[in-house]
């Protein structure tokens, strides 16, 4: 759902005149890369939070623990997804 969002968005841009000559496929690759490793980086942080809450202080965070599910079924989704359009 995103990555068809941001194709719109990144045509749209490209309609500008001074933003459609920075805008470039490269560009919008650079972006998508960069938003796929701040999604991991937020899994990876959120899930040693939680598993330092609860080894070192004995506490279930069920709100991080609901973040670290979230993202981590959204990717496998989405990976899924991809493989199903790739066939």
């Amino acid at each position: 759902m995103i990555i068809p969002i941001l194709v719109l968005i990144g045509k749209r841009l490209r309609k500008i005149p001074v933003l459609g000559t920075l805008i470039d496929e490269r560009f919008m690759n650079h972006r998508l890369r960069a938003q796929r490793v701040a999604g991991l980086m937020g899994f990876i942080v959120a899930d040693l939070l939680y598993g330092y809450r609860y080894f070192v202080n004995h506490v279930r965070s069920w709100d991080l623990l609901a973040v670290v599910l979230t993202i981590a079924v959204v990717y496998f989704v989405l990976i899924a997804w991809h493989q199903v359009l790739a066939t």
